[in-house]
């Protein structure tokens, strides 16, 4: 038949390479960190091991960090959690470099997340680190001297940035800071605090908003432990009092805040992909057909592999329904391409053949209509699709075959080897000619049979490794033996499925749908 070239699918900038990678958590965009880096660069003081100030230092076994009330906030000592020392081991994180699967939750692989400290572009174990850097949003001057030794996993000065309000704190909010400490006093711009509508916690929502990838640590007053709890119910990862910072503890909580906005974000993003992939599932397993058969003595059996990657649905379609004068219609056909676009299409086609068919049309009524409707619904004038219906008669014994581009059926009967039935009469495939006719051919199929109907995803797989194809002659050889072996219904679909696959030499690249429909006495 004459086979126009089909429009080619857009390829999704994340399949051809162009795409920009997903950003590390902790970190904005890289559009976002061209703009700001320049200032981040006049700002960003590398802090070294220095002697803290006489007092700067408190034992965190001193109350430094107090439970919060009503149990509404895990704290990193009293709950008892694996918060990573300062000696290099870090909590659920692999720091191996970039080439490793990412950062998760325990016993989750998640890819393409990068752990603090990787270098983008990394591999192998000995790649090379990035020290943690910390964005301080503090109007106080004199809370600065507490963070001259700050050591990260690894035992290297944490980096920090300081900033007197949130204008200044955008400007250095580029994407290698990785956590953001905050105190949750400092106004809004442009609001004052009736302004806010009297929220305590304007300034963290806005942070928040602002950087919605970042740990954030709240800085509260001594002794507010109900304020800083509700800030952790915002979406603070910990929070803190300003006047009772101890440099160990302050080093632990921005590395448990860090690792524990990598593990959120993680299990979020795992969460979505799954319930987005249930629903996937769900909905295209809703679109394959189920075969309205009740009170024919006919025995159904289908078989349906999508080319498409992770898909369940492609562009081959098929549908079988028994008509109220006993009749069974069965249906196959074949939309060209494999992407979803073209599932959409098979799919309203397939609903269209069985309103039309429980409407009464067959034949080159039928044909004409699904045409006019293919016609209406594609979105290029080169999309067209192939079709195959049988209609049974009710004593099982013949029946009327219409082809439009389609392969022909195979027949098997226990007296005969198994062929191919006519196919001379083939009519062009729906959409190409306007106005085109499919005649319908009468066909003996004898007092018990099976008729099998399929895509051409079944006969266009390879052999080996040349360029030879199966064909419609290899695929015949093929049943036959198989029904020599005893094969039928299901078994011999799946047999017959798994065979092409495995003389492809791998995964086919086209759709695959089968149809098995057998007479027995």
């Amino acid at each position: 038949m004459p086979v126009p070239v089909p429009r080619q699918r857009a390829i999704p900038a994340v399949e051809s390479g162009q795409a920009q990678a997903v950003p590390a958590v902790g970190g904005p965009s890289e559009e976002e960190a061209g703009r700001r880096g320049e200032q981040a660069c006049r700002n960003e003081t590398t802090v070294a091991n220095d002697a803290v100030p006489s007092g700067a230092h408190h034992d965190a076994r001193d109350g430094a960090h107090p439970r919060p009330q009503d149990g509404a906030h895990r704290n990193t000592r009293d709950e008892g959690l694996d918060v990573p020392p300062a000696d290099g081991v870090r909590q659920g994180a692999s720091t191996a470099g970039a080439g490793s699967t990412g950062v998760s939750a325990p016993g989750v692989a998640v890819a393409g997340l990068t752990a603090p400290g990787t270098a983008a572009g990394a591999s192998g174990a000995g790649a090379a680190h990035t020290p943690l850097t910390l964005l301080l949003i503090e109007d106080d001057p004199t809370a600065a001297p507490i963070f001259r030794d700050l050591p990260d996993s690894d035992g290297r000065p944490i980096r920090v940035r300081t900033a007197r309000n949130l204008t200044e704190a955008e400007r250095l909010l580029t994407d290698d800071v990785h956590c953001i400490l905050l105190d949750i006093a400092l106004p809004v711009p442009g609001r004052t605090s009736a302004a806010a509508g009297g929220d305590e916690l304007a300034v963290l929502r806005h942070v928040l908003r602002l950087a919605p990838r970042h740990a954030v640590l709240a800085l509260t007053a001594s002794g507010d432990a109900e304020r800083g709890a509700e800030a952790v119910r915002v979406g603070a990862q910990d929070y803190l009092f300003k006047d009772e910072l101890d440099g160990r503890l302050l080093s632990r909580a921005i590395r448990y805040a860090v690792e524990r906005k990598r593990s959120d974000t993680a299990e979020r993003r795992l969460a979505e992909g799954k319930l987005r992939a249930q629903e996937n599932a769900r909905l295209e397993r809703g679109l394959l057909p189920t075969p309205l058969l009740e009170g024919s003595p006919l025995r159904f059996a289908a078989r349906y592999r999508p080319g498409r990657s992770r898909a369940l649905l492609g562009g081959d379609f098929y549908d079988t329904v028994r008509t109220p004068d006993g009749t069974v219609h069965a249906m196959i056909g074949d939309v060209c391409g494999h992407g979803p676009d073209e599932a959409a299409l098979g799919v309203e086609l397939r609903i269209a053949w069985r309103a039309l068919t429980l409407a009464g049309l067959c034949g080159d009524q039928l044909l004409n209509t699904l045409q006019q409707v293919l016609e209406h619904e594609r979105d290029d004038d080169e999309i067209f699709a192939t079709l195959c219906t049988v209609d049974i008669a009710p004593d099982g014994r013949r029946a009327g075959l219409c082809l439009a581009g389609h392969p022909a059926p195979l027949i098997a009967r226990p007296d005969r080897p198994a062929r191919l039935l006519p196919y001379e009469n083939n009519g062009p495939a729906l959409g190409l000619l306007p106005g085109a006719r499919w005649p319908r051919m009468q066909v003996e199929l004898g007092a018990e049979w099976s008729l099998m109907l399929y895509t051409d995803g079944l006969i266009e797989g390879r052999i080996g490794e040349g360029r030879e194809r199966l064909g419609q002659d290899g695929m015949v050889q093929m049943i036959r033996r198989q029904l020599a072996e005893g094969l039928t219904g299901e078994a011999l679909l799946r047999a017959a499925v798994s065979e092409v696959r495995e003389l492809n030499g791998g995964e086919l690249t086209d759709d695959v749908a089968v149809v098995l429909l057998d007479r027995v006495p």
